[in-house]
């Protein structure tokens, strides 16, 4: 659950600033990008762990609402839900931190009870709220059954060989490309040294966001960098989560990265000029609209 103060800036170390409004919505890393990818209109099967409490229930209805299958999302007793403080500027820029809860429960044995449908998935999705090695689970199942597996590094940290060499599509921002390979990715030429080292670290094609920039999309021998379209923010905090989820549809689709990418590129931001997380989620007919308004 997202718990969201708008701010008029964030606050440093040891101040106390008076917000605005407030907001308790429907988040997670996850379930974000699995809400995004059902609201386009994509089958989506989301595997997690929720608690056993208010949080936990409230989310596992609005799972269903959003028309998830959450056969496999179980509730435990011996954890809360994940939840997230959000603040949001002005500006709609955010600082996030993020209590695992439940989610530190997830285990390969949960991600296996899926096997099925993810052998027979058009994409599978994975994000690192969750232990890695039921990320390292499913990744190794996808592989084995020729499924694109896409992973997006966050919160960012240290990734095994054996995992990255099972990644067919990583989507880091700039701060979490920065830790998975010690380049400050400051711009255009940095973006590319930092997708360089993954790809030759065994991802298969890394597309690195870069928000109001836009993101550079590397993969072979070929890098691009796709300028983000013109909005006005209003919270970017699910911004990553419409792209992956997004992507994850186009590719699913049998569209080339590319095309899935200018797709997600589209989603992401429409996202930005909501205020929350799923809420800002569209759908096929909202992002039709809103890419016939942009020009």
């Amino acid at each position: 659950m997202d718990l969201v103060v708008k701010s008029p800036r964030i606050p440093v170390p040891g101040e106390t600033i008076l917000g605005g409004e407030f907001l308790m919505v429907a988040g997670g890393k996850g379930a974000n990008q699995a809400v995004a990818a059902a609201k386009l209109g994509a089958k989506v099967f989301f595997v997690a762990r929720l608690g056993n409490d208010l949080f936990g229930r409230k989310s596992l209805d609005n799972f269903r609402l959003e028309g998830l299958d959450a056969t496999y999302v179980s509730l435990t007793s011996d954890a809360p839900s994940g939840v997230a403080l959000i603040a949001v500027d002005h500006a709609g820029n955010n600082a996030i931190v993020v209590a695992p809860g439940a989610n530190a429960r997830l285990s390969p044995e949960d991600v296996r009870r899926a096997e099925a449908q993810i052998r027979s998935a058009g994409a599978v999705v994975a994000q690192l709220e969750v232990p890695m090695a039921a990320v390292q689970c499913a990744a190794e199942i996808a592989r084995d059954a020729g499924v694109p597996f896409l992973l997006n590094p966050a919160p960012a940290q240290w990734l095994s060989p054996a995992l990255l060499g099972k990644v067919s599509v990583m989507t880091p921002n700039e701060t979490e490309a920065r830790i998975l390979t010690g380049v400050d990715v400051v711009d255009a030429a940095s973006a590319r040294r930092a997708a360089e080292l993954l790809l030759s670290a065994g991802v298969k094609a890394v597309i690195i966001t870069l928000g109001s920039k836009g993101f550079l999309l590397a993969e072979g021998n070929t890098t691009e960098l796709v300028p983000a379209m013109e909005v006005k923010a209003v919270d970017t905090t699910a911004a990553g989560d419409a792209f992956i989820g997004s992507l994850a549809v186009g590719v699913a689709q049998g569209q080339s990265l590319r095309e899935a990418a200018l797709f997600a590129n589209r989603v992401a931001a429409f996202s930005v000029t909501r205020l929350g997380a799923q809420t800002s989620m569209p759908t096929r007919k909202e992002l039709e609209e809103f890419t016939a308004s942009c020009g």
